[in-house]
């Protein structure tokens, strides 16, 4: 799996991904929130440490506010993670990566067998 978060904006893409990924995790954000841009590279750095085969996007919400208002996600930064086309969690404003890894770590491992 890659390591960089893939831009998302396209509503048909992002209802694909869901149903086909099986460890999937959405980063809401803007280009302007400051916390979001300290929270970002921990949470690739996460992802490529810890679950390397969960695939990652991000979606700016400024730039697609349908995405958004689709997965309900009214506050920045909000962290959306699935498994098997299910949402597993929702996390928003204040994440710290230590829950971030606890709320992923037993079905990841689960479904990957790590």
């Amino acid at each position: 799996m890659c390591t960089a978060m893939e831009p998302v904006d396209d509503p048909a893409v992002l209802d694909r991904m869901i149903r086909e990924e099986a460890a999937l995790l959405f980063y809401f954000s803007t280009d302007s929130c400051t916390v979001c841009k300290v929270l970002k590279p921990r949470v690739r750095k996460l992802l490529k440490d810890r679950f390397p085969q969960m695939r990652s996007c991000y979606v700016d919400i400024d730039k697609s506010p349908l995405l958004s208002g689709q997965q309900r996600v009214f506050t920045i930064p909000t962290i959306l993670v699935f498994f098997n086309g299910r949402e597993h969690a929702r996390l928003s404003r204040n994440i710290g990566i230590g829950q971030l890894e606890e709320t992923i770590a037993r079905p990841y491992g689960l479904l990957c067998g790590e």
